[in-house]
């Protein structure tokens, strides 16, 4: 993939899932039981505005983060390459490089090694390194074969599905994750075209889009959708603004777009009235969500962060989070410094072995975690620490791969992230649950 050039020789693309699974005195009943009626998380960065966001979360905090220990692990064919989970209704959905959708017991399966409750696959292979998305008892979620495929949350009784409707794409989608928002669900094409379908199919095994709204490049961000806008990044460097209804038409014009000095990989975050996305040239920018009543809008500010930005920011209490390549985490003031140019108020830095931040953040319960290409997943207190540099409240460890590109999800006390497995050759996917 294009906009992986400079960061491949970091990478391999062997990855595995952990989850974290958190049971404290007290919560003994919370962890027996399915958390049907819990919170969910059912889209990459947890809801349609991609915030990576959630409020929901009351079990684990940063006085307890560090309780975390090894409870059961989940088994899969081949790695999870920047698939990042979905959990909804007490079951947790990921795709893999085998070009499979993995549903698995969210809680585990009463043993230490657990399989998938079932599995689905296309008709063409290909692989999913795109995020799954549930909305309205369906599963969507891209395929490197061009398909966007979409299956029953429920399964179809059997270990092996097949998908109830396919839509069409004239490229693969290559980590662009759907979303589901207003009947519609989004997602970006390698083509370099935002595809809109309808969310409950078209009535035939294959569908085509209601419309397309076309970028210069290849899309690998995930589209975010905030008061009837749709967002995407591209790799010819800009943000654009498109109507999520459409325009009338087969192929849609953008309502605005956003100029930033580098490819865009990472996905837009929505929150307060302004878009925040990452680029390539090392700075996360804020641009005016509303647009600025022009065809293209400068950003309202920029934060500096001296590295390429491949992860996706979160936007909680005030502050951005966002990963960079030079292996830390930074944060900004939301509204900015009141300057054109920012720096953080503060930035996470790993203990020991230092690697490049693809994976996004995600906060919950006053606690920020996120991936590390050193083989580790990291929580630090989301508020800062009172530095201008922050170490972990808790890392945990992978086993068998040092690439953690997936991001984590915090649900129903419970985290989650992606990293890889290569040196075993048998399970080259996991999920693994601490307690």
């Amino acid at each position: 993939m294009v906009f992986r050039a400079g960061v491949m020789a970091k990478l391999s693309h062997s990855y595995l899932l952990i989850a974290f699974f958190c049971c404290f005195p007290g919560t003994l009943s919370h962890a027996a039981g399915a958390p049907a009626d819990g919170a969910n998380w059912p889209t990459f960065h947890g809801n349609p505005h991609l915030t990576g966001s959630n409020p929901e979360e009351t079990t684990v905090n940063a006085r307890n983060v560090s309780r975390l220990r090894l409870k059961w692990q989940g088994l899969m064919r081949k790695v999870v390459d920047f698939s990042s989970p979905a959990v909804v209704n007490g079951v947790l959905y990921i795709g893999s490089t085998d070009g499979r959708l993995y549903a698995f017991k969210a809680n585990g399966c009463g043993a230490s090694e657990c399989n998938p409750l079932w599995t689905g696959q296309g008709q063409t292979g290909g692989n999913i390194t795109s995020s799954p998305a549930v909305a309205g008892g369906l599963v969507y979620v891209g395929s490197s074969t061009g398909e966007l495929l979409v299956f029953s949350a429920t399964g179809c009784g059997s270990p092996h599905c097949a998908p109830v409707w396919t839509g069409m794409l004239a490229g693969g989608v290559i980590d662009s994750s759907p979303v589901v928002a207003g009947g519609i669900v989004f997602v970006g094409g390698f083509d370099g075209l935002l595809y809109a379908f309808d969310a409950t199919g078209c009535g035939n095994a294959t569908c085509a889009p209601l419309w397309t709204g076309a970028t210069q490049r290849r899309i690998t961000s995930s589209p975010a959708v905030a008061n009837g806008v749709v967002y995407v990044g591209s790799n010819d460097g800009n943000l654009y603004a498109f109507a999520a209804a459409g325009c009338g038409s087969p192929a849609c014009a953008p309502l605005w777009k956003g100029h930033t000095g580098g490819l865009i990989a990472a996905s837009p975050a929505v929150a307060g009235g302004v878009v925040y996305i990452g680029s390539f040239d090392d700075n996360l920018y804020a641009f005016p969500a509303a647009g600025c009543g022009a065809p293209s809008c400068s950003p309202i500010w920029k934060g500096i962060t001296g590295a390429f930005i491949e992860s996706s920011p979160a936007v909680a209490y005030g502050l951005v989070y966002v990963g960079g390549d030079d292996d830390l985490l930074h944060v900004f003031k939301a509204a900015g410094c009141g300057q054109p140019v920012c720096n953080p108020v503060w930035e996470g830095i790993a203990t020991g072995t230092q690697a490049a931040v693809i994976s996004s953040p995600a906060v919950a319960n006053g606690v920020v975690y996120y991936g590390e290409n050193n083989g580790s997943v990291l929580a630090f207190y989301a508020k800062g620490c009172g530095k201008t540099v922050c170490s972990p409240l808790f890392t945990g460890l992978t086993t068998a791969e040092q690439i953690v590109s997936s991001s984590p999800v915090l649900v129903n006390g419970t985290l989650y992230v992606g990293s890889g497995n290569q040196l075993d050759v048998v399970h080259r996917g996991r999920i693994y649950v601490f307690q």
